[in-house]
């Protein structure tokens, strides 16, 4: 499996940062190649709801899942479908500053995109996830 990360600090309560992820539909704003989030249903742990990422241009559709839901600690999301993949936030907070560390292991659908471009999906989405913190932060920092 692939992996990327990224960790930022966010100058904001972990209280604020994780009620803001706790909504899937925020995705689509600080995460660049979400295209689509629909159909949500329960929340924490077994929360649903399906999506589509555009990967080098190619609309790539699936459906997420909670699979573990500490609130403002950690929260874990599977994701089958164009790309199987786990998603690992965790939180540290001091004070009103909160550590935010994403870690994302995932399958490149090589049959779609060929071994060739393997390595240049690898870098666009360690570049994209980092991309997509900063953008958390400067929108819960606002």
């Amino acid at each position: 499996m692939a992996r990327v990360e990224g960790s930022i600090i966010i100058n904001a309560p972990v209280e604020k940062i994780f009620a803001y992820l706790d909504d899937p539909m925020n995705g689509m704003d600080f995460i660049p190649s979400i295209t689509d989030i629909r159909g949500i249903t329960g929340q924490g742990v077994g929360q649903k709801w399906g999506w589509t990422y555009k990967m080098m241009g190619l609309p790539l559709k699936g459906e997420a899942e909670v699979t573990e839901y500490i609130r403002n600690k950690r929260c874990v999301v599977k994701t089958t479908g164009g790309i199987l993949s786990t998603w690992a936030l965790t939180f540290k907070t001091k004070s009103r500053r909160t550590r935010l560390n994403l870690v994302v292991e995932y399958s490149i659908p090589v049959p779609v995109f060929g071994k060739l471009s393997e390595r240049l999906v690898l870098r666009l989405n360690q570049r994209e996830a980092e991309f997509a913190i900063a953008n958390l932060k400067a929108r819960l920092e606002g």
